[in-house]
């Protein structure tokens, strides 16, 4: 009985550990709804943007700036990725930003997002 016991316990342990795994995982992926406007057409897209408080600037994908019609800015010198390992990132370099109005709760803030991915 014992046993059963013991085993029912560590069992029930594992469960408790694997929840809570999931809700940790939960709390690092942190969304809010934000817009961004068009610095040259103040046209406005809500967008869903996560927030990741390990990152030290703002990225976007290139694809969706492209398709939002956002004005690609060109930058001197191309930013190389590193990944969290110190290994560089095996997408190209970030060579374009994009200016832009953000506007989260009332507060607006004039930025510059970095591009991500595929650069045209």
């Amino acid at each position: 009985m014992e046993v059963g016991t013991s085993d029912s316990v560590r069992t029930k342990k594992k469960e408790v550990e694997v929840k809570k795994v999931k809700e940790d995982k939960s709390l690092r992926e942190v969304t809010v709804k934000i817009e961004l406007e068009r610095i040259d057409t103040q046209e406005e897209v809500t967008v869903e943007a996560l927030l990741d408080s390990s990152t030290i600037g703002l990225v976007m994908s290139s694809e969706f700036a492209r398709k939002q019609g956002f004005k690609l800015k060109k930058i001197n010198r191309p930013i190389y990725v590193r990944n969290v390992n110190s290994s560089f990132n095996k997408e190209d370099p970030i060579k374009h930003t994009v200016e832009i109005n953000i506007y989260y709760q009332g507060h607006r803030e004039k930025t510059e997002i970095d591009m991500i991915g595929e650069q045209k």
